[in-house]
């Protein structure tokens, strides 16, 4: 325990440490996954050829695929709530406020939260001329690219009594943020995720082994930039708190080799004095002493211990250093020893 407490600083950082370390090497171990799948994944168009290149693969899936076209909704669009003229088929409608909060440093800061956050979807497809992909689950894609419709901000007017409650209570209101994102109909955008061929027909979905669903204005060049820069930053990371665990570890290290050092040290100094002691008492002994008058184990030095409860004294101080659980009379438990004068 007093080891312990010793190392309770290096012992909090290392487990803090660990779990950010681990936490990195899982999201790089995911992103190096999507990287290397997304690099071999094939880009194909949507035209005739589609079909011909979907029979090359079992069960008519392809489990990762590049494929560009114009978002065409399936039925009738959603209308912007800001702009009538603008249609798309995903909306996302987000009320945020804006707060100026007091930290734990006594500082005022800027803070933002959402505190409403809706989507509304309809079924579109991908489109090339008479060709088509219906995407599904669109709203399960890890990367969305929405186009911003309305942004508009609305400042509070506090009062007095507005100014004095935010003070005591470390938050003054500053106002409501409401954005409108859509992807709009028409958009030329870049799906990656699974195509399979059923009988309703072409669709491109979230893939099952894992992998992200990307529905991006960006480009496969682009993605891979994205991902190999924080692939490259995640191996940043990974080298700084990797860094920080080894210190750590050798900090402990080093105390507990340092602990034990001084423990060994006093346990070599208690003998020592122990073997001193020994030495200074075969000084002082009598030598010619009856046989009634010597210990029961050793049969050498004289009686000097008494055992307590049972009162036998039968044992020199050397020996009773040994015997430590019963009597060697009358094996009743020995609870203390104390020294004894013989007269």
């Amino acid at each position: 325990m007093d080891f312990f407490s010793e190392i309770i600083g290096e012992t909090v950082i290392l487990g803090i440490d660990s779990l950010i370390l681990g936490f990195c090497v899982k999201q790089l171990s995911k992103c190096k996954h999507i990287l290397n799948a997304l690099q071999s994944a094939p880009v194909l168009d949507i035209d005739s050829s589609l079909n011909k290149e979907i029979n090359k693969y079992p069960s008519h899936v392809i489990p990762y695929v590049v494929i560009r076209g114009l978002v065409k909704p399936l039925g009738n669009p959603i209308t912007s709530n800001y702009n009538h003229s603008v249609t798309g088929v995903i909306q996302r409608l987000t009320i945020k406020e804006h707060v100026i909060a007091r930290t734990s440093a006594g500082f005022w800061s800027d803070q933002t939260r959402t505190i409403h956050e809706v989507y509304n979807s309809t079924p579109f497809v991908l489109s090339n001329g008479k060709y088509t992909i219906e995407v599904v689950d669109a709203l399960a894609a890890e990367l969305l690219d929405l186009d911003v419709i309305s942004d508009k901000f609305e400042p509070m007017s506090p009062g007095v009594i507005d100014h004095v409650w935010g003070f005591f209570s470390g938050v003054r209101q500053r106002g409501l943020q409401t954005m409108e994102e859509m992807l709009r109909d028409g958009s030329y955008i870049t799906a990656i995720g699974e195509l399979s061929r059923t009988s309703a027909g072409l669709k491109i979905q979230p893939p099952r082994d894992g992998l992200p669903l990307y529905l991006t204005t960006a480009t496969k060049s682009s993605l891979l930039k994205r991902l190999a820069s924080s692939r490259d930053f995640l191996r940043i990371l990974m080298v700084l708190f990797g860094t920080v665990a080894a210190l750590a570890s050798g900090r402990i290290v080093y105390k507990y080799l340092k602990k034990r050092k001084r423990r060994e040290a006093e346990d070599l100094m208690k003998k020592q004095l122990a073997a001193g002691r020994r030495e200074r008492r075969a000084h002082t002994r009598d030598k010619n002493l009856s046989e009634v008058q010597l210990c029961v184990v050793c049969t050498e030095n004289p009686k000097e211990i008494i055992l307590l409860p049972c009162g036998h004294v039968c044992l020199c101080e050397d020996c009773s250093e040994n015997i430590r659980d019963k009597c060697p009379i009358c094996r009743e438990r020995i609870d203390s020893r104390a020294p004894a004068f013989i007269t």
